[in-house]
């Protein structure tokens, strides 16, 4: 009977690991598979600038179009970053640039520091 318990948890903790590193994973799965479930198809890298900006990811404070006509030669935007970005476009309804702030608040926010740019350590010397 604890072989199954066992068995069972392990084939849970192996959904939720790969639940988790979804979008590391999907890129991987064949293009006839992830066809026959619609729902993996939701997500595709977006690599080279007008790629980005036709999804969206432009702004008049972030203009990306402008680096396409100065001819810049980075591929693109970060990729993981494009992809946090898109995703609180989706989950919370906001602009690209509202997205941009969440997600920079958010990592200001893992660093110890609060949305001002000020430390939220006690022991910081802030001023002299």
């Amino acid at each position: 009977m604890l072989f199954y318990y066992s068995l069972a948890a392990a084939c849970i903790a192996l959904v939720v690991a790969m639940y988790h590193y979804r979008a590391t994973l999907i890129p991987h799965i064949p293009s006839r598979m992830r066809s026959l479930f619609p729902g993996l198809n939701n997500y595709t890298p977006l690599s080279t600038f007008s790629e980005q900006a036709s999804a969206g990811m432009t702004s008049s404070a972030f203009d990306i179009e402008a680096n396409m006509r100065d001819g810049d030669s980075r591929a693109g935007l970060d990729e993981q970053g494009t992809q946090e970005v898109m995703e609180i476009m989706r989950r919370e309804r906001v602009n690209f640039d509202q997205a941009r702030l969440i997600r920079h608040n958010r990592i200001l926010a893992r660093n110890g520091i609060d949305p001002s740019g000020m430390p939220l350590d006690s022991k910081a010397i802030t001023h002299l």
